[in-house]
This record gives structure tokens, sequence and C-alpha cells, in this order.
């Protein structure tokens, strides 16, 4: 019986190639320039970027990725090869240069990030250590997700919506001056509107952090169609991103190496012959020492590589974006694109040797996400308890006081807001901390070596912040509440990710104000509260805890509480407005593991409960129990603090997150709160906060709530046009109770 050339190579190939099914054989020069490993014994990156060996070990690592990728993805039938096969020289590139830091904007490179980290044995980490359990892991559950998350071992940012990669990179870039950060941004994402803009914030904010490297791969196609910059001539790119402030602009075409007489703009770099396929992979390595060696030195840089989308792979532009059922592994397409970029067991050793050497060891035990952020004791919390019936207070500034301590004792916590901390009653923030902005001028307490970061843009304000969270450091992130919903879709982001996260780290904190009741004046533009849908539907996730204080104690409570948890995320939902001390600091304290805390309690012939959610809403509620005590009816009043509480445990997910929060209230206690004839949740916002109330009380109950905004002179007005009164209040709970 004869053997076949592949069967012999997978015969003697290393252990970690089992599972590989098609090996090739060795590209004309691998005995010149394949003899040795590039990065030498001892060292972390190749020595010369020009150096014909580590010019050639660095295709054979383009070629390993290609491969790697598209046999991963057709072991499911599903996932995406097409856009991270055009940009895997620089991928190659910056491994070989000892650069594992590496950030990704697109979701869709994930099969691509994931056979980086088995290269480089992270994914070793995990169990996964041949490529035959790579494949059996791909997009399963505990295994390799169809897009970036915080749980596999060597990748440092979680990725499926598109314009958010960037955030992580600048985060990055300023926790930790000297490492770089490359990000690669799709010229699909690039579409996304917050993507340069929130780049231009960070560096007039933070001019002399421009170690994170965009990376653009200008591929010409997104999804389903050619991208929309994809008509643009080099000249104007290049223009597009020096307008935006980058310095350097490193463009490499494929199209100038092309001797294949490929048509268009886009090309495959894989289609030249092998002398323009190293030169090709020459300039590429050259091109990012370059932009490396500019980010690190100050200088604000762009790497862009021009090549077409599913260069190497089973197809080429938008066909190859992802993978159809069709696409098994035994697929004629797939197949064919395999056995094209098939290696020999002697180069993928080699491509081995060189990754684990890079950066002195695989990701997993390098990049910086892999260990926790050392933080400053903060000491003790400069809380001012305010006498209970004593002098409206506002709920904001007393917080902003401990906000002012946090920073002051850590020099990494950064306060974010695109609407202003002046116009959320935080102005003593801008004082203690100062507004980062490179013109210094006390006016407007604003000065370049400031903490609060104020670009009018939630998307970078949401972004930064849960950024530095993600990377282990404290943040707040302040926002009307009307608006923050710009900001959302990255704070959701990582929330999830911090669910599964393999490490603690600090909860991503907010501080949302100027609510829809305080906003008469402002109109519906203004009386935005459906936020708060969010909010209660992500409690079910498991690590979400959205916090609803009744006073300027109760605020601070609920901050000290957050600042001591690690992994979730916790919004802190309160009124600008000059209100009444209702409670301690130490009702709070417990209302945040009860759920609520007990405001008033009579006794009458019949009991109504009043759950409530917020503070200003408490005002009408309060009128409507006097109402009702007068004909004898016993009335309770229960300012709801942390609604999470008030699940039951198999309600929530809490169980599968990292830093597992298991306290839910129980039946007894529950009924303690809120036992009685009728119960009747009440809040300026969503309806849906109450649902654990609803969920669980058996007795005859109602919900008043938001329901849509108004120009109004009052907040009394505006209650009122929503139906939130004392009248209303008190009638229902008459009907309830029959």
């Amino acid at each position: 019986m004869t053997t076949t050339p592949a069967q012999g190579a997978a015969r003697s190939a290393p252990a970690f190639c089992e599972g590989i099914l098609h090996f090739g054989e060795s590209l004309p020069g691998f005995e010149a320039h394949g003899q040795a490993p590039a990065i030498a014994q001892g060292q972390t990156a190749i020595a010369q970027p020009s150096d014909p060996a580590a010019v050639f070990q660095t295709l054979l690592a383009a070629d390993a990725l290609r491969y790697l990728t598209l046999q991963v993805t057709a072991s499911k039938a599903s996932g995406h090869p097409g856009g991270f096969a055009s940009v895997a020289e620089a991928i190659a590139a910056l491994v070989m240069l000892g650069y594992k830091n590496i950030i990704t904007e697109v979701g869709h490179h994930a099969p691509g990030f994931y056979s980086t980290m088995f290269l480089d044995r992270s994914l070793e980490a995990m169990g996964i250590s041949t490529v035959q359990q790579m494949g059996e892991r791909f997009r399963e559950m505990h295994g390799l997700l169809g897009h970036l998350s915080g749980q596999i071992p060597g990748l440092l940012n979680p990725a499926g919506p598109l314009g958010q990669g960037q955030h992580f990179a600048m985060a990055g870039a300023l926790l930790h001056p000297g490492t770089l950060f490359p990000v690669t941004i799709g010229d699909g994402g690039l579409g996304e509107p917050y993507i340069m803009s929130s780049m231009a914030h960070f560096h007039t904010a933070y001019p002399h952090a421009t170690n994170f490297l965009p990376i653009l791969v200008w591929n010409g196609y997104s999804q389903e169609h050619h991208s929309m910059v994809s008509t643009k001539p080099n000249e104007e790119m290049i223009a597009y991103w020096k307008g935006n402030g980058f310095q350097n602009v490193i463009l490499v075409n494929a199209k100038d190496f092309d001797d294949a007489d490929q048509p268009g703009d886009y090309v495959d770099s894989t289609a030249f012959s092998i002398q323009q396929r190293l030169a090709f992979t020459q300039a590429v390595l050259e091109a990012t020492q370059k932009a490396a060696q500019a980010a690190l030195s100050g200088e604000l840089t762009v790497l862009i590589i021009k090549q077409l989308k599913g260069a190497g792979v089973h197809a080429r532009g938008a066909k190859s974006h992802n993978l159809y059922p069709q696409h098994t592994l035994d697929n004629p397409e797939i197949v064919s694109a395999l056995q094209e970029r098939s290696l020999s067991a002697e180069a993928w050793q080699l491509v081995r040797t060189n990754f684990e050497r890079a950066a002195g060891g695989p990701a997993s035990t390098h990049v910086v996400t892999e260990k926790e952020l050392p933080l400053p004791d903060l000491g003790t919390l400069p809380l001012t308890e305010f006498p209970v019936k004593g002098d409206k207070q506002v709920a904001t500034t007393a917080m902003g006081e401990l906000v002012v301590h946090v920073g002051q004792k850590d020099p990494n916590f950064v306060v974010t807001n695109a609407d202003g901390n002046a116009a959320s009653g935080i102005n003593n923030i801008n004082v203690g901390l100062k507004i980062i902005h490179p013109t210094l001028d006390d006016t407007y307490f604003q000065a370049p070596k400031g903490q609060v970061y104020e670009p009018l843009s939630e998307d970078a304000c949401a972004g930064l912040a849960v950024g530095l969270a993600l990377f282990g450091a404290r943040s707040l992130w302040c926002s009307y509440e009307s608006f923050a919903i710009n900001g959302l879709p990255i704070w959701q982001t990582v929330t999830q990710a911090m669910t599964e996260l393999r490490r603690p780290t600090p909860s991503t904190i907010t501080l949302f104000t100027a609510g829809a009741l305080e906003q008469g004046r402002n109109g519906w533009t203004h009386q935005r509260p459906e936020i708060e849908n969010y909010f209660a539907a992500m409690m079910r996730n498991g690590n979400i805890f959205p916090l609803f204080p009744c006073d300027a104690n109760s605020i601070q409570a609920c901050y000290e509480w957050a600042l001591g948890t690690k992994n979730k995320g916790i919004t802190i939902t309160a009124s600008k407005s000059p209100l009444p001390v209702r409670t301690t600091l130490e009702q709070t304290r417990q209302g945040l593991k009860d759920g609520g805390i007990v405001l008033h309690d009579s006794e009458g012939s019949r009991k109504v409960v009043f759950a409530v959610v917020g503070d200003m809403t408490l005002l009408p509620v309060l009128d409507a129990a006097t109402h009702l005590e007068a004909e004898g009816i016993g009335v309770r009043v229960v300012s709801v603090i942390n609604p999470r509480r008030l699940y039951r445990p198999t309600d929530v997910a809490w169980e599968t997150c990292t830093e597992p929060d298991s306290h839910f209230l129980e039946d007894a206690e529950f009924e303690r709160f809120f036992g009685g004839d009728a119960v009747i949740g009440v809040t300026g916002g969503s309806s849906a906060m109450l649902e654990p109330l609803m969920l669980r009380s058996t007795a005859k109950r109602d919900i008043f709530a938001w329901k849509r905004g108004e120009t109004t002179a009052t907040a009394g007005d505006l209650m009122s046009f929503n139906g939130l009164t004392a009248e209303a209040l008190s009638q229902r709970a008459t009907e309830l109770l029959g």
C-alpha cells in the first residue's frame, strides 16, 4: 500500500497538527529561509523586517492563519473567513514583530483571532491543543464563540457590534503607556459614525496616548456588497485620515505588487508569484514596524492594508464573508482552497515556534488583560449623612463629592459625561477633578491633566468608561437619562463580557440624571426614560443592577456599594433637583440587600402597598397615602432601591456569571415588604422595572408608569399628563380594594 505525501506529512507532523486535513509541499525558498525560526531562541521578535528569513516565515504564518481560519469554519459550515483573510499578512507581521496586545473592531474576524491564539498555544489554557479540538469546539457552548468574547485566553476584548473595538485600544493605551495596542477596523465597520470621532475626541484629550494603532482592513467589501468606501481613491482615503488628525497614514496596497494581472482596485496577494508574495509580505512587515514605532513615539498613526476580501480562501469579495450550509470540509471549493493554502509539517512547526516565542510567550500569559490591574486603596469615603426631614438636598451633588474623592485617590479613574457635569448637578466633580482639555481655562474648570472626559458624544463617553472598566480600572459614565441610549450598545457589550471574564474587574458604573420628570420645559425630546426597558431586561443576565436611590443619603450608599463590586453593570438613576431627605445611609445599605426600604407604614381596615421606583415619584404617592389613610385604609410605601433583588433566583442567570451575586429577597421577606390587599407599582420610567413585583405578588395589583413626554411648566404637570397623581393613585387603590 502506497502512502501519499499528505499522509506521510500527517504521520510526521507535530502533535498540535492532529486534525489538519491537507498538508502541502514546502514553498520554494524553504531550504534557504526555513531551516531555523526567524525569532531566535530567547528573543521575542524578529531582528529585522527586511531579513529574508523573517519575510519568508511571515508569509508562512499568513498562510497558516488562512488555512486554520478556513478549516475551522468549514468544520461547522459556519463562520466568517473572508474578512480576516485579507489582513492575514498584517496579523502575522504584528506577531513576528512581538506585538500581541491585538484588538479588533470586527467580530467576524473571530476565527482568525482564534487561529492566532492557537498557533501561540494560548488556547491550551482552555484545553485546546490540536487542530482537531479547535474544530470540535468552534461555535460550541463553552468553546470558541462565534464572535469574540472576554473568556478566550489571550484575547483582550469582545467584538460583535461594529464600531466598538477602538474604545478598548484607547483604554489600553491610556492605562499602559509604552505598550502598543493595534486594533483592526473593517472598511465596512468604518461606516459606523463613531469610530473616527471617538479617536479624534480621545486624541484631543490625551494627545500623548498615541500607542494605539488602527489598522484599516480596506478590502472593498462589507457583508453582502461592496463597502461604502470602496470607491475612494487612495489619495482620498489618506486625506480622510490626515484630515482627522492622523500624522502618519501608512498604506500598503497589494495592487502595487500584482503580477497576475488581476482586474479592479482590490487584488489577492496569494495569486501573485512567490517573488511578489514575498515582496508584498516584506512591505507589510516594514510598514507595520514603521507604524508601530511611530505610534509608540507620540505620533498618531494608522496602517492601511488594501487587499481583496477573501484573499486566499474559498471565495473572493463579499461571497467570502461567511460560510453557508454547503461549505463543509468536503465541499469542492473548501477542499481546493485548503489544498492551495496547505503547509508542510516542517512549516507548521516553524510557524508554531515563532508564534510561541513572539512577545515572550503565549498571549494568554502576557497580554495586559490576563491579570488584574492593581487598584489604589480608596480609604474611607467622605460620606455626608444629611438629617432626615431636614433641608432638601440634590442627590447627584452628594454623590459628586464621593466621586471627587475616588479621583483624588485613584489617578487612573476617569469620569465621562457628554451632557456636561454642571448641567447634571455635579459641577463639584469638575471643580475637584477638572475637565480634560488642552486649553487651560479656570472659568470652566478645565485643564490638560484633568480626569473628566466631556466630548459631546455618548458613544465616546460610554466607550472610554467601559473600556477602562474591562481593562481593570475604575470609571464612571454620567449622562442625561434621555440621551444615554447612544452609548448603551458598548455598555451592554462589556457587561455581557464581564459575566464570562476569567478575572475580576471593577464594575462599570453609571450615573443617569435629568430624568424625564425633570425635563418638563425641554419637552419630549428630553423625556426618554424608555432606556430603563433595556436595564430591566438585562437584570435577568445575572450581573446587571439598576439602582434607584430615593434621596441624597441613599445615592451615597448606592455608590459606596457599587465601588465594592466586581464584574457588574450598575446604573444609578437619580434626580438633579433638590428633594426631601427621607432615609439614613444605613437604611439604603439594607435596602440594597433587600431590594427596597419601607418609608411609610400605617394600619387600617385593609392594606394597600405602593412599590415606588425613583425619587420624584414618591411625591404623589405619599400624598395619596394621606388621602387613603383619611378613609381608614392602611398604606405601606416601599422605595424600590434595587429591583434585581426582587426576582426569584430561578428568574436570573446569576450562577453563570463571574463574581456571581446569589442574593434574592426570600418569600417571607417579600411578604413583609409587599404583602397587602392590593399592590400598586409606581414609576416615572419603564413599567418593566417592576416585573419582579408583578411576578411574585399574589395580591390584586396594578402599575402606574411613564407613558409619553410633553412640554410642561412643572414636574407635577408632567406627572399629571402621565396619570401619576395622588388622586389617580388613591382612586385605583380604592378600586382594587373593592
